[in-house]
C-alpha cells in the first residue's frame, strides 16, 4: 500500500510542477484567468503530493540510498538542499496565494486588478512568486531526480 501511495505522491508532484510551468507561462502571455486555474491546480496537486508524503511517512515506508560510494556526497548534497529548499517552499506558497488571494478580492475580478487597493496587493503577490517559483521548480526537479535516484539505489528501511 505505502509504495502505491509513493507512486501517487510523485504522480501529483510532476503534474503540479507541470501546472506551474503552465501557469507561468499563461501570466507571461497576460492570461490571468488561465494563470489563476494553473496555479490553483499546482497548488492543489503539491498539497495532495504532501498529504500523500506524510502519509507514507507515517506508514513507515521509506528508502534509503545504498548506491555508489563516489555518489553518496553529492546524493546527501542534493537531498539536503530540497529537504531545506521544501520546508521552505511551504510558507512562500502561502504568502503568494495569500497576496494574490487578497488582490483578486480587493478587485473584485479580475478584470479590475489595477484597482489602487488591489494592484498594492498583486505587486506583492509578484514580490512573492519571484522567489517561490525557482524554489518550487528545484524543489520538484530535485524531488523527481531523489526518486528516480532511490528507485534505483534505494532500500526499503522497515520503520
Amino acid at each position: 500500500m505505502a509504495e502505491t501511495i509513493n507512486q501517487w505522491a510523485v504522480i501529483t508532484i510532476v503534474l503540479s510542477g507541470i501546472a506551474l510551468c503552465f501557469g507561468v507561462f499563461f501570466i507571461r502571455n497576460h492570461n490571468r484567468e488561465a494563470h489563476m486555474r494553473a496555479m490553483l491546480l499546482a497548488s492543489g496537486l503539491a498539497t495532495l503530493f504532501l498529504v500523500l508524503y506524510l502519509t507514507r511517512l507515517g506508514m513507515g515506508y521509506e528508502k534509503k540510498y545504498v548506491g555508489p560510494d563516489q555518489w553518496r556526497t553529492a546524493y546527501f548534497a542534493l537531498l539536503i538542499s530540497h529537504i531545506i529548499l521544501a520546508a521552505l517552499n511551504l510558507p512562500l506558497a502561502l504568502g503568494a496565494l495569500w497576496n494574490a488571494y487578497q488582490g483578486l478580492k480587493a478587485a473584485g475580478n479580475l478584470g479590475n486588478i489595477d484597482a489602487p487597493a488591489a494592484r498594492k496587493l498583486f505587486n506583492r503577490h509578484r514580490a512573492w512568486v519571484r522567489w517561490t517559483v525557482p524554489v518550487w521548480l528545484y524543489v520538484a526537479v530535485t524531488g523527481w531526480i531523489i526518486y528516480l535516484v532511490l528507485g534505483r539505489y534505494g532500500e526499503i528501511v522497515k520503520g
